[in-house]
């Protein structure tokens, strides 16, 4: 089993950055993905960005040149660096990960607010 836990969101003005942080534990597990997906009020949940373990990523076109994801292997960590912030960012924001260990899985953090002021 694997926990997610995620920081860094918070309130920020239009323009400003945040850092989304999101550490994975568990007793035994080996992720091969890490990603990002966020939710609007009123609308569906959407992949913003992803990781895998060879270094391929992906981002969503609407965060593209403006969202960076990387990962901290050592310490099963992703983060999400938010720059150039808009206010239609404003959403629930949720990590989201695998385990090769757990065919199948599909685990998610609590989800952390991100609101952007006009």
């Amino acid at each position: 089993q694997v926990q997610l836990v995620e920081s860094g969101g918070g309130l920020v003005q239009a323009g400003g950055s945040l850092r989304l942080s999101c550490a994975a534990s568990g007793r035994r597990f080996s992720i091969n993905r890490m990603g990002w997906y966020r939710q609007a009020p009123g609308k569906q949940r959407e992949l913003v960005a992803r990781i895998i373990n060879d270094g391929t990523t992906y981002y969503s076109d609407s965060v593209k040149g403006r969202f960076t994801i990387s990962r901290d292997n050592a310490k099963n960590t992703v983060y999400l660096q938010m720059n150039s912030l808009i206010p239609e960012d404003t959403a629930v924001y949720y990590c989201n990960a695998n385990d090769i260990y757990s065919p199948g899985s599909n685990f998610w953090g609590q989800g952390t607010q991100v609101t952007v002021s006009s």
